[in-house]
């Protein structure tokens, strides 16, 4: 035991605790052309607002999953601001129960997602519906283990996407269906989730997610994709009668 009346580990700085975000992202050949190339913007726009709020307390980590031809763990988790971004390119089919079950296990194992860390984001996108055994990967993922006390978004890409499926991915958390169907609402939500995790590493309670209503950007829902289809339908039918 030291004579030393100073305790050397007073003078280390404190590790600063992970707060992880997990992207599930479909990169199907449905995902090519235009849709992959605004992915790409967006994904690379959050990775630099995420090395931008490092505080030195709380260090945001970043793990990406693409499912396309093949699952593939195309970031494994680490700080945001040593991730060097490589353009993602599509192809293949939509294996999500596969792409779920990496997720899983990524989270459930304490090594890679340390007790001490923060609650996980896990933000899953997709354009069309799953290809193989989705049903019972999703089930376990949010009924199950950590994976189950993980904050989850969901987006839908277009016309095809496979609404029930996502709409099951985020059952239980406060969060609604988010959809996209150009540029800019893709890039919207993204902010919004930039903004929602960010949000948490300022916060005295950073376990605790912010109301969707205090984030400073509202990206495009299915509701409201829904709600402006109605009052097209509507629109048309009173044309139709002469009501305009």
């Amino acid at each position: 035991m030291s004579n030393s009346p100073f305790d050397p580990s007073k003078f280390i700085a404190p590790k600063a605790k992970p707060l992880p975000v997990i992207l599930l992202l479909d990169v199907s050949g449905s995902m090519s052309g235009e849709k992959i190339r605004n992915l790409n913007d967006a994904v690379r726009d959050m990775l630099n607002a995420f090395s931008d709020t490092e505080n030195g307390e709380i260090e945001i980590h970043v793990a990406i999953i693409t499912f396309g031809s093949q699952v593939t763990l195309q970031q494994p988790l680490a700080s945001a601001s040593t991730i060097q971004w490589h353009d993602l390119s599509a192809g293949g089919m939509t294996p999500l129960g596969m792409a779920l079950q990496m997720a899983k296990a990524m989270i459930e194992d304490k090594n890679v997602v340390p007790s001490r860390a923060y609650r996980p984001t896990v933000i899953l996108v997709s354009d069309g519906a799953p290809n193989d055994e989705w049903k019972r990967p999703l089930d376990a993922f949010i009924g199950e283990g950590r994976s189950s006390k993980c904050d989850r978004m969901a987006m839908a890409i277009g016309a095809d996407a496979d609404e029930t499926v996502l709409g099951q991915f985020i059952e239980g958390t406060p969060n609604r269906l988010f959809y996209a169907e150009n540029a800019n609402q893709l890039r919207d939500f993204f902010k919004f989730v930039t903004m929602s995790v960010t949000a948490r590493t300022k916060s005295q309670t950073p376990n605790i997610i912010p109301e969707a209503s205090t984030i400073g950007v509202q990206p495009a829902t299915i509701e409201s994709r829904q709600d402006k289809k109605t009052f097209m339908i509507q629109s048309s039918s009173a044309e139709d009668e002469g009501y305009w």
